[in-house]
């Protein structure tokens, strides 16, 4: 499994935030033909074609910290969450349709918040697969090829991200 910008990729499956956990949380999978969220509702689908437009809220994003302080803030989060049974952050996934707007949580999967550029490129990507100017099937395709061998390095994640959105 490997986390690209807000995505999270496995070669079976491409997320918005983290993938189906024990927590409970809803997830959302992204495939060629739209989204769909999975919660204790049971799941709901939107084609790309029904979506004017897809934006994630709420995204913890990294302080200007350095990487050591960042991660003991992060393994004292994950432990005080689990004391308090608490999750990681959630984001809400806002959806516009022609019918209105529509609104999923997912869990974020970033320890720790995600850097800005990544952030913002991923912003970008989801609103070109709705805009119909890039292809969802190039990320799985890179899940599938690519998905085992853990989370590429911020400037290969950066790079990667400004790829999909150009396919």
């Amino acid at each position: 499994m490997a986390m690209v910008g807000l995505f999270w990729i496995t070669p079976d499956a491409v997320y918005v935030g983290s993938p189906p956990n024990a927590i409970g949380g809803g997830c959302v999978r992204l495939s060629a033909d739209g989204l769909e969220a999975f919660d204790l509702d049971g799941s709901r689908m939107w084609t790309w074609e029904a979506l004017r437009s897809a934006v994630v809220e709420d995204v913890p994003v990294e302080g200007p910290a350095g990487r050591a302080p960042k991660l003991l803030g992060a393994m004292v989060s994950a432990a005080m969450g689990a004391f308090l049974g608490e999750g990681p952050p959630r984001m809400r996934l806002r959806l516009e349709t022609e019918y209105g707007t529509e609104e999923v949580m997912v869990h974020s999967a970033a320890a720790g918040g995600y850097g800005a550029e990544e952030a913002a490129l991923s912003q970008d990507l989801l609103a070109r697969f709705v805009a119909g100017t890039a292809e969802p099937r190039t990320v799985e395709e890179w899940g599938r090829t690519h998905g085992l061998e853990g989370t590429p390095k911020p400037d290969v994640r950066e790079n990667l991200l400004r790829t999909w959105a150009q396919a």
